[in-house]
């Protein structure tokens, strides 16, 4: 038996969170490592267009968002691991299909199959059954580094599978991927005494209403459905300029994703410490969104030489990959206690719609305005964000906590209005049917002998 107040997690905690951070890495692994190689290899399918080559990138989304919140609000009635399981046996049979295409609509139809294995908040909500309260930040922070490393083994990964094995061979690897996954949670992930209720790992009806009318949650949606928007849409563009205008084979576009993303991650990570540090999240979110629009005009507005695509290439996944790591932060900051789970729900869905849209609409400009129309759209969607961005306040800087309550502290009327009077709590709500409170405070601001005080005696009710 494990100290439940332990400092360190435990060996079945670390087994979880490393297991689940696995099946989340192998599925992004599968969804993004057609990006860099669909605009150029896909051509050669029947019936291919660029819009159509636009629509296979982005499909996957449409799936994904539609399905992401019922299959979360599944889990809950028939239990995580079969959620799980059919979602990558889905992923794995839409792969399968994608590699046996002859055609682009094989391969459209393939990832729509892809997306519709929506797990994401199945596997964070097991997540949240398997680990303790002082340990699920750390856990949802291993699967948050997990998708960004596979993102970013995936930009290099990608062109060399299909260099080597073409893009049946690649959807294939993508398949495998999956079953390993469900080899992981068979054999690796240990098993739970059932779903917990907890409103931080899902989505709760009664919050719902509360975060689609919050003005800067909905700030955040929508720039969480650009940045995808625009990842997808360049990258009908970017492979093809680095081919027509950089001399590049398509052969060797992975050490240029490669060095990009190395140097992107190394220089994102002042501007992460200095906007938590210094409090200027705002404004380190709306320079990142300039530079990302800065980017955008220079690829338009430049023939580009292989050197210049490639510091373009470097400066844009900098931006992205800082503006990656720091909206779902901005999401945990600014969601009313009790409302993450829901918060970060409407969050996933808005960034699959964007990654549809981005796909769909960088393809259709293309086919009707070239390499250029592309850029060119990708700037007035940054642009709008940019507006968007400026006109957002100042995050509060704060960090949840839940706490269980005795039955006669969740009778108690007054136990909220008791804990908001304390210097440096922002929110707190009791939640009855889990029998805790959820509380947002302010570290830098905290009264915590007052705080410390008033939840002992909670304690002693």
């Amino acid at each position: 038996m494990h100290d439940p107040h332990s400092e360190r997690m435990s060996g079945s905690e670390t087994r979880a969170a490393s297991g689940l951070s696995l099946v989340f890495a192998f599925r992004m692994l599968g969804m993004f490592m057609v990006l860099p190689v669909l605009a150029t290899y896909g051509m050669d399918l029947a019936g291919a267009t660029p819009a159509l080559i636009g629509l296979a990138i982005g499909a996957y989304g449409l799936t994904q968002a539609l399905l992401q919140i019922p299959f979360g609000v599944i889990s809950d009635r028939i239990g995580r691991r079969p959620v799980i399981y059919v979602g990558l046996i889905i992923f794995a049979a839409g792969s399968l299909l994608a590699a046996n295409a002859d055609s682009i609509w094989g391969v459209i139809a393939g990832r729509v199959l892809q997306g519709a294995g929506a797990i994401s908040a199945a596997v964070m909500a097991l997540l949240s059954d398997l680990t303790r309260e002082q340990h699920r930040t750390k856990a949802m922070a291993m699967i948050g580094m997990s998708i960004g490393l596979s993102f970013a083994v995936a930009m290099v990964v990608g062109p060399l599978l299909t260099r080597a094995f073409g893009l049946s061979g690649l959807f294939i690897a993508t398949a495998a991927m999956a079953l390993v996954g469900i080899a992981l949670v068979a054999w690796w992930v240990p098993r739970s005494a059932g779903p917990l209720a907890h409103r931080e790992s899902g989505v709760a009806k009664e919050a719902l209403g509360r975060t689609l009318r919050h003005p800067d949650l909905l700030r955040l949606n929508v720039g969480i459905f650009v940045l995808h928007a625009v990842l997808m849409s360049s990258f009908v563009a970017l492979p093809l300029a680095l081919v027509e205008r950089g001399g590049l084979a398509k052969e060797q576009h992975w050490w240029v994703y490669l060095t990009a993303l190395l140097v992107g991650f190394f220089a994102m990570i002042p501007f992460i410490i200095y906007a938590e540090k210094k409090r200027q999240m705002k404004r380190v979110l709306a320079g990142a969104v300039a530079v990302l629009l800065g980017c955008e005009v220079f690829f338009w507005l430049t023939d580009g030489t292989l050197h210049e695509l490639v510091l373009g290439t470097i400066v844009f996944f900098t931006a992205f990959n800082l503006l990656e790591a720091s909206l779902p932060s901005l999401i945990s900051k600014v969601s009313p206690a009790g409302g993450k789970g829901t918060a970060m729900g409407v969050y996933s869905t808005s960034q699959f719609l964007g990654a549809a849209l981005g796909g769909i609409l960088g393809g259709w400009l293309f086919q009707h305005g070239g390499l250029n129309t592309v850029f060119l759209g990708c700037a007035a969607l940054c642009g709008l964000w940019l507006i968007i961005a400026v006109t957002m306040r100042e995050p509060p800087y704060v960090t949840s906590l839940r706490l269980p309550l005795s039955p006669a502290a969740v009778r108690d009327a007054g136990l909220v209005e008791r804990l908001l009077a304390v210097a440096g709590v922002t929110d707190a709500v009791v939640v009855a049917d889990e029998a805790a409170i959820y509380i947002k405070l302010d570290s830098e601001k905290l009264d915590r002998p007052a705080l410390d005080a008033l939840l002992e005696a909670r304690a002693d009710t």
